[in-house]
């Protein structure tokens, strides 16, 4: 078996032939100074040419040697190179941002600002009941890991076919019907590492995450609602009940611990984003663990609330934004926020139309209510009305960023 020293000199590998042209400008540069020391002027001259021929050898074979790794290492060549020096020396220098919530809201947002600052921290609600996560908590006795998967392929710079494979969800024709790939993944982890945490950092490296996710607790919890009437359901599934009207949520067991993670980045932390997303299964359900709640009204970090475009029914019928804002007040600190973010463009009347027949309406952004409170209000317009009516990406990062920046000096 060759010795790894000799392989370097094997054929095909890129390697010997930009050496000997590094190691011919050493010899060349040698020569070049003998001669540019020549008290003949001619001999000099010609040392100096010799020498600038010399030093260009040098750094056409090094940068060609260095360009051979590269390739190497990473298939995508050049652009991907581009995309490595942009993260690191730029998106690096980013603000620490904590994001608190889950489902398709809080994966948008990521979305954005994954292009901003790689200084990212997803804190996901794991209280999600329902569908392939419900099952997998039944079976595994797990954490829900829907909302962790959908943040991991917000963040992810795979590939996009990894993302894809992580959101496959198999057809009703398999025995894994309803399944998601993604939740198997977690969940195989979780058997691999014995430990859910450990489990979403070895998948975060698999996606090549930018920033970090973080479940809010590792406690097998349920999110409970207690109604208007007196009555209560357990389970996140359940918890809407249109006709009804939410009075408090509450975890069982009661006063799970969070993780040390998910602690650490809210102390660290420059900007905090509660929301967007379901405002009790969602972001009250991360704000009700205690221990979280309180260190992020103790903050020094910026605290903005991302308020929902429509309301969601059986969750928060007719709730304006100020309502939003009180529901989570209430279940929390009354200092827990420092702004609320909300959106003032009107809804297309066709669009409209649909969600009205699911008993879905705009949420009235009653900025003076929330002014009122003694918290900023900021309007404006976050509308994307494609195929669902909900927070345009783009929209919601730039108003977002224009709003750290104004608040927090942020300097690049």
């Amino acid at each position: 078996m060759p010795s790894n020293l000799l392989k370097w000199l094997y054929p095909g590998m890129r390697i010997k032939r930009w050496l000997s042209v590094a190691a011919i400008g050493v010899l060349i540069v040698g020569f070049g100074a003998l001669a540019a020391g020549s008290s003949y002027g001619v001999v000099r001259l010609l040392g100096v040419i010799i020498l600038i021929c010399g030093i260009s050898l040098i750094v056409l074979g090094i940068g060609k040697l260095i360009v051979s790794f590269i390739t190497l290492f990473l298939p995508e060549g050049e652009r991907e190179l581009v995309n490595i020096l942009y993260e690191k020396r730029f998106l690096e220098r980013g603000p620490k941002i904590v994001t608190v919530g889950g489902g398709h809201g809080l994966s948008n947002l990521l979305l954005g600002l994954k292009d901003y600052s790689a200084n990212l921290t997803a804190i996901v609600t794991v209280a999600d009941s329902g569908g392939s996560s419900g099952r997998l908590r039944e079976e595994f006795n797990i954490v829900a890991p829907g909302d962790i998967r959908n943040c991991l392929v917000a963040l992810a710079d795979a590939p996009k076919l990894m993302g894809d494979l992580f959101q496959f969800r198999f057809s009703k024709d398999s025995q894994l019907q309803g399944h998601n790939f993604g939740n198997l993944f977690l969940t195989a982890m979780v058997q691999v590492t014995g430990d859910f945490e450990k489990a979403v950092k070895e998948s975060s490296k698999v996606l090549a995450i930018r920033g970090q996710v973080v479940p809010a607790t590792i406690s097998n919890v349920q999110l409970v609602a207690e109604y208007e009437d007196g009555s209560v359901a357990e389970g996140e599934a359940k918890i809407p009940r249109p006709g009804l009207r939410i009075n408090r949520v509450f975890l069982r067991p009661e006063n799970p611990q969070p993780t040390q993670d998910a602690l650490d980045a809210i102390e660290q932390a420059d900007v905090i984003i509660l929301g967007p997303g379901s405002l009790y299964t969602s972001v009250i359900a991360n704000l009700v663990i205690k221990k979280i709640s309180d260190s992020i009204a103790t903050s020094r970090a910026y605290k903005v609330y991302v308020c929902n475009v429509m309301s969601q029914p059986g969750e928060t019928d007719g709730y304006s934004a100020s309502e939003h804002l009180d529901a989570i007040i209430k279940h929390s600190r009354p200092d827990i926020l420092n702004a609320c973010l909300v959106n003032d463009a009107e809804v297309p009347l066709e669009a409209r139309g649909r969600y009205e027949e699911q008993g879905s309406f705009p949420v009235a952004p009653d900025i003076e209510k929330i002014t009122a409170r003694g918290i900023q209000a900021v309007g404006a317009d976050l509308l994307s009305v494609n195929d669902y009516v909900r927070h345009d990406s783009e929209k919601l990062t730039r108003e977002l960023i224009l709003l750290i920046e104004k608040n927090r000096v942020i300097k690049r």
